[in-house]
């Protein structure tokens, strides 16, 4: 049989899968197909149909396998996730056997923050199976016993058959358009959220995967082997909901379970011998509740990120509001001191600059905005728990602020209409905090991270915008940098940063050669802005000395060489 897989991108609280990332769903698909032997994988993204213009490519194949969801819905500069209508427009092609699975299947499909999702129900006229269960699992059943038997609530209750379809469907890499470029996997260590015991925070989907199923360390490093091979070099841990409870201690029984480092440390370990040529070795989420309330635990375990993982790594952490009654009506992890103490604890061990230019690893925060309790005092709570980081002289790579987005599955479907009424209502608020982040904090936070004159190594160039280009290191949430010319896409390069923005930095490549590097590059030199006539007259230099002969001493010297 013809199997497509349609990838319309991924993005939940525990997993992504917009370019660069590739997403663990098409890769077990592949796997559970190829464990059902004799049949034929073609692997789409989205943005590949829409190139090439045309749905109907699809129709030509026996079984069309569609994974999407956006529950975590944010910007994104590598690919735009599947549409409404694209959806609908696939289930209406006639000839295959056409199956829905992912998040928005599970949860429905959710387009922006501030509104509710659109019920997965309404998928079922237009798709054969609309899988709320697993979908490779659904597939299997499919191949092996047929369509008409397929249960599609029906879920793995350990990883065992997962395990043999992650490296199975490893080949499916190969497929990606970013492959051998800036592709970057997310590896899965264990499923939902340990804080299912106590029912979740209010607003997420995780939860609804059920009880923690934990993943064993042979599966994973089984799979990193064998996407190594195939030539994958990036690597994120982020289909996990706190990575620091990982194989915890008391997991089922704790809602924040026990660091295990001697585990950790054996998952590691395995994947750097797994891969002993990756480039790229993050994690993702990390619950501020355990940080805090296992701190010696949790240095361990951050000390072995230190050793394993590569620099630039992120530790995201859910925050979500600084308002301690919104923390108590929606179920939330920690107060405001203690995510400051989370915050802390990443800014003091892991800000030791790395060989590409970045720290080694620095803390994320996540704000969720329309939560039930929230007020114009939730606002300015935020604001001064965002002050008292920078007075503390502490370092977050990134503020993600998102609106609520909600789903049937959580527990705010009830009152779905009155939240997004208010914040409806309330979106000037909304939109003034997000202006206070982006202006006072993040461009302050910017040069703290990467203060100008650091050199970025190995950024990778994306995408042209007017007379400059987007790049970016391959990694969780890489910096933006814009290059103030165009530069040929689809190259690593090295920059310096010269200056920030509230998202982005604007950087040179490196080394700049003034002998070389044209005008539009030079005027963004500190120091030459008024000296570039007289240094373009005057090429080419032979020495140092001669150009400062000739232009005379400056911050420039600082960036260029001959």
């Amino acid at each position: 049989m013809r199997i497509a897989i349609v990838d319309g991108y991924t993005d939940e609280p525990a997993g992504f899968g917009v370019p660069p990332y590739l997403d663990v769903y098409s890769r077990y698909i592949a796997g559970a197909v190829a464990y059902a032997g004799g049949h034929q994988v073609k692997y789409f993204t989205i943005d590949a149909l829409r190139e090439r213009n045309s749905l109907e490519t699809l129709s030509k194949f026996d079984i069309v396998v569609v994974v999407a969801g956006v529950t975590t819905p944010g910007r994104y500069l590598g690919g735009v996730p599947i549409s409404l209508e694209e959806l609908l427009d696939i289930g209406r092609l006639e000839g295959p056997v056409k199956i829905l699975g992912g998040p928005v299947a599970k949860f429905g499909y959710g387009a922006a923050g501030g509104t509710t999702a659109v019920s997965s129900g309404k998928f079922k006229r237009y798709y054969d199976l609309v899988v709320v269960g697993d979908v490779d699992l659904a597939i299997y059943r499919a191949l092996t016993d047929g369509v008409e038997r397929v249960d599609p609530s029906e879920t793995h209750d350990n990883f065992k058959l997962v395990d043999e379809f992650a490296w199975r469907g490893a080949y499916i890499a190969e497929q990606h358009p970013n492959y051998g470029k800036n592709l970057i996997v997310e590896l899965e260590t264990y499923r939902s959220c340990p804080r299912y015991v106590s029912g979740g925070c209010s607003f997420c989907t995780t939860v609804a995967y059920g009880p923690v199923v934990t993943r064993p360390i042979e599966g994973v490093v089984r799979e990193v082997e064998a996407l190594h091979r195939v030539g994958v070099v990036h690597f994120r841990i982020g289909r996990q909901a706190d990575f620091y409870s990982y194989m915890g201690h008391d997991v089922g029984r704790l809602e924040f379970p026990r660091p295990n480092p001697s585990a950790i440390e054996k998952l590691l370990s395995g994947v750097r011998n797994a891969a002993p040529s990756l480039k790229t070795l993050h994690i993702d989420n990390v619950n501020p509740g355990t940080v805090v309330t296992w701190r010696e635990e949790s240095r361990e375990v951050t000390k072995l990120l230190l050793k394993y993982c590569t620099p630039g790594n992120v530790a995201a952490l859910g925050v979500e509001t600084a308002d301690p009654r919104v923390v108590k009506i929606n179920n939330l992890k920690t107060d405001a001191e203690q995510s400051l103490e989370a915050v802390e604890h990443f800014s003091k061990l892991g800000s030791t600059r790395g060989e590409n230019g970045m720290p080694q690893l620095l803390a994320g925060i996540n704000f969720v905005m329309g939560l039930p309790g929230e007020t114009a005092e939730t606002y300015r709570l935020n604001v001064e728990f965002l002050k008292e980081i920078l007075q503390r002289g502490l370092l977050v790579r990134r503020v993600n602020i998102r609106q609520v987005l909600i789903f049937p599955t959580s527990r705010l479907w009830p009152r779905g209409g009155k939240l997004v009424k208010r914040l409806k209502e309330h979106k000037w608020r909304f939109q003034q905090f997000k202006k206070w982040v982006r202006e006072n904090f993040d461009r302050e936070m910017l040069k703290r991270i990467v203060p100008r004159g650091v050199v970025l190594r190995d950024v990778y160039t994306e995408r042209h915008y007017y007379s400059g280009t987007y790049a970016r290191q391959v990694g969780s949430y890489p910096i933006l940098t814009y290059i103030p010319a165009r530069v040929e896409l689809g190259k690593f390069i090295n920059v310096v940063v010269v200056d920030h923005g509230a998202r982005s930095v604007l950087a040179l490549p490196h080394p700049i050669d003034v002998n070389k590097s044209s005008k539009r590059i030079l005027k963004y030199v500190p120091g030459l802005k008024n000296k570039v006539d007289l240094l373009i007259g005057g090429r080419p230099f032979k020495t140092i000395e001669e150009l400062k002969q000739k232009i005379g001493e400056g911050e420039y010297l600082n960036y260029v060489s001959l």
